[in-house]
């Protein structure tokens, strides 16, 4: 069983930026993919990024390459993604979720945590 716990939303202007972190319980932790997603009013929630148990390698939507990082410190049990270049249609609710496998879908994930929302103003 993992917990999550999600931090670091708010609201900020185009072009700057924000780290949001998700916090874990558990000590299976570093046993997990660990995946950022977001979803916005009317939208269906959308993949953003995923790391690897290790850290070792991520994977990201094409729509923030080179804008967002994902990482993670499994001593902390916790995992973060910075966010530049904010756009205005970067606005969304921002989940983290957990899996044993990699994936891009939501539905492949077994845990989520509550939502952290993240909104950019023009």
């Amino acid at each position: 069983q993992v917990q999550l716990v999600e931090s670091g939303g708010g609201l900020v202007q185009a072009g700057g930026s924000l780290r949001l972190s998700c916090a874990a319980s558990g000590r299976t932790f570093r046993r997990y993919t660990m995946g950022w997603f977001r979803q916005a009013p009317g939208k269906e929630r959308e993949f953003v990024a995923h790391i690897s148990w290790s850290g070792g390698s991520s994977y990201y939507a094409d729509s923030v390459k080179g804008r967002f990082t994902i990482s993670r410190d499994n001593a902390k049990n916790t995992v973060y993604l910075q966010m530049n270049g904010l756009k205005p249609e970067d606005t969304a609710v921002y989940y983290c979720a957990a899996d044993s496998t990699v994936a891009t879908r939501p539905s492949s994930y077994e845990y989520w945590g509550q939502g952290t929302q993240v909104t950019v103003s023009s």
